[in-house]
């Protein structure tokens, strides 16, 4: 069942409709004002990627290619982009930790407390 964006010509809102069939869709009318004049716009969809793919993306050399390991700033961007791609499972330690790394209140002998960033361990 597809969901369709439009503009609505006539009140100028924009809605989303949701249709039993790709064939209903050609006889769309704004909820709204009854206006039969929509403009289809184009929508934000996601892709669903297995673990495996998400940890192959995240281990890209090229995902590395503007970090400046002298800048704690440039390293914070990385780490949260990275923290994005994998999701929300990193938990609020790891989104306080970048915070801070990005404030520069992390020092090169301060990590966190706890001998690593998050559970690895420095080597």
């Amino acid at each position: 069942m597809p969901i369709y964006d439009y503009r609505c010509q006539g009140c100028q809102r924009r809605i989303s409709l949701l249709f039993q069939t790709y064939a209903a869709a050609d006889h769309a009318a704004c909820p709204h004002c009854g206006s039969t004049e929509l403009s289809r716009l184009v929508t934000r969809f996601a892709v669903m990627r297995s673990e495996d793919t998400i940890l192959d993306d995240l281990s890209d050399a090229a995902a590395y290619g503007e970090v400046d390991e002298n800048d704690p700033g440039s390293i914070a961007r990385w780490a949260r982009k990275m923290g994005r791609e994998y999701g929300d499972e990193l938990g609020g330690d790891y989104d306080e930790m970048v915070d801070r790394m990005e404030a520069g209140e992390l020092g090169d002998d301060d990590d966190g407390g706890d001998g690593g960033f998050g559970d690895m361990p420095l080597d």
